[in-house]
């Protein structure tokens, strides 16, 4: 994969194509990738009729709420790469910050990059890669946002911002994501990117010293969280002085 060292170095280098409705933000960025688009490229949506969470689980998406994709290429030499997730949570936790009045309850990151008030989902973060034929490589990070509400039913715990006093618009609340994604980005494609990430990650983290059990695609896996290293990686004492290092996975506290 080719590389471009060139830092990102103002707002001026991202663009922004708004739409009323689509299949989903991150299919609209992936379709322009394939077509030759440069990257930096963000793709908004009022709705979405088929958008989707992690592991291909369906995310509501009727209008009120943010559903916004980055389209960036060759983002990063590929070892570099584990650590953007933590990246995406720093820039979206600013963004949600400036909008949340002082009476919210506590905005945290959940490891890796689920956005938490309250102990509450808020934000689904979806990251999709692809090499194109022209030796390129496409990196999509897909962000939904609960500004207005919540789904019904949900796996977990959830909230939305305007349950937790806040009476941004998703516009306003994009307005800052674009600002302190651009900062953020551009602190993370440094040499010295990864440890400035993840330290200001541990600023905000959930959970570090507590009880959590891991699932990863073949079993699960409890113990106390005690950190991330200085690649992103989960660091779980699992017990009798055995610490593992985790990659991925979905983090339960208690």
């Amino acid at each position: 994969m080719s590389f471009d060292p060139r830092r990102l170095k103002s707002l001026d280098d991202f663009r922004h194509e708004a739409l009323s409705e689509t299949l989903s933000t991150n299919s609209e960025c992936l379709v322009r990738a394939r077509a030759g688009d440069p990257g930096c490229l963000w793709v908004t949506a009022e709705r979405q009729t088929g958008g989707r969470g992690r592991r291909g689980r369906p995310w509501v998406s009727e209008p009120g709420n943010l559903y916004a994709s980055l389209l960036l290429i060759d983002p990063a030499p590929m070892e570099r790469i584990s650590s953007l997730p933590l990246a995406i949570a720093v820039a979206v936790h600013e963004a949600v910050k400036m909008v949340l009045p002082a009476s919210a309850e506590p905005l945290e990151v959940k490891w890796p990059n689920d956005i938490l008030i309250g102990r509450k989902k808020t934000c689904g973060i979806l990251m999709e890669g692809e090499a194109l034929p022209d030796g390129r490589y496409a990196l999509v990070i897909g962000i939904g946002i609960n500004v207005a509400f919540m789904p019904d039913n949900p796996l977990y715990p959830v909230t939305c911002l305007q349950e937790q006093g806040s009476s941004a618009s998703a516009q306003e609340l994009f307005a800052h994501l674009f600002a302190s994604m651009a900062d953020v980005l551009s602190a993370w494609d440094r040499g010295r990117g990864v440890r400035d990430i993840t330290a200001r990650w541990r600023q905000v983290a959930c959970g570090i010293g507590e009880k959590i059990t891991v699932n990863l695609p073949d079993r699960s896996i409890s113990g106390h969280f005690t950190g991330i290293d200085d690649n992103g990686l989960l660091l779980l004492d699992t017990g009798a002085g055995r610490m593992m290092t985790i990659a991925a996975g979905d983090v339960f506290f208690g």
